[in-house]
């Protein structure tokens, strides 16, 4: 099962209690849904938890019935219809639209109440939501074929404390989130709890992750760094070596020399530990820069 459709079984467990709140979440499927027109009304979903909700949530909210339902050994896409031309006028008058206007719009008399708002976001959501998975991306988009519906949609979520996006895709007019944490705000709002915490659990998770990968990358690049070093340095006094001898250097350069050559993969840190003069990390790095510009300008 995808993240969406989990979250989508979650959205529909509570009771339809309320008949504000059943207005308001049928108000936000009809607006998101595939055909919401004077002459057919069209909502089809793959959700069998969404699909077993629709009929007790349109009874709450209109007292009316499909005309026509999915059959019940139906899998994969599901759709609900009602064609009755009486029962189609009878939700634009619950919804406070006009069945004879060109274009829909929110009427905002319905989603006053925060409960009722969050009803709305939660049918709209059921209707024409999708969220994908936390572990591939961050991503929860809501889809309407109306233009004004889409647009009005902005400044409902920014009463909730969202900030959408917008977009376009396929005629279908998008509002979108991308981020981790407004997802989750958002699935609260709409009553996706556990699925939220899943998500932050994801987010948690992936970000110790990157945090330990980064620490281990930066590791491997100093060990690098401090492996090619010595190297260098032991070229460097090797040259010195065949050239005139380590005697040649100055007593500190010697001590830095012979230090080296007894641990010639240490670190400058555990070098500086190892010396017995109890030398400083800079001071003993000078001394072993200074080895190996002696071993290029001396020919």
């Amino acid at each position: 099962m995808t993240f969406s459709a989990e979250v989508k079984n979650e959205l529909c467990q509570p009771r339809i209690e309320r008949k504000c709140c059943a207005l308001a979440e049928a108000y936000g499927v009809l607006l998101y849904c595939t055909v919401f027109s004077p002459s057919e009304i069209r909502i089809t979903t793959s959700s069998e938890a969404f699909s077993q909700r629709l009929p007790l949530l349109f009874k709450k909210a209109f007292g009316l019935k499909f005309d026509r339902l999915p059959p019940e050994s139906a899998s994969g896409k599901r759709s609900f219809f009602i064609t009755d031309r009486e029962k189609i006028r009878c939700i634009y008058d619950a919804v406070g639209s006009d069945v004879g206007t060109l274009s829909l719009h929110i009427n905002f008399g319905i989603v006053e109440e925060a409960c009722d708002k969050a009803a709305f976001l939660r049918g709209a959501f059921l209707s024409g939501g999708s969220v994908t998975d936390p572990e591939k991306r961050y991503h929860l988009e809501l889809a309407t074929s109306h233009y004004s519906v889409s647009r009005e949609a902005v400044p409902l979520l920014r009463e909730m404390g969202f900030e959408a996006k917008e977009s376009v895709r396929r005629g279908n007019h998008l509002l979108y989130f991308k981020r981790a944490d407004e997802i989750a705000d958002v699935l609260t709002a709409m009553g996706a709890v556990r699925a939220s915490m899943e998500l932050v659990s994801v987010k948690i998770e992936k970000e110790m992750k990157n945090e330990i990968m980064r620490k281990v990358n930066c590791d491997s690049a100093n060990a690098d760094k401090t492996v090619a070093a010595a190297a260098e340095q032991m070229e460097a006094i090797r040259r010195i070596d065949r050239r005139s001898g380590i005697d040649s250097l100055p007593e500190p350069l010697q001590e830095a020399a012979l230090l080296r050559i007894a641990n010639p993969e240490a670190s400058l840190s555990d070098l500086a530990l190892l010396s017995c003069a109890g030398l400083s990390k800079s001071c003993l790095s000078h001394r072993l820069r200074r080895i190996v510009e002696l071993s290029q300008t001396e020919e």
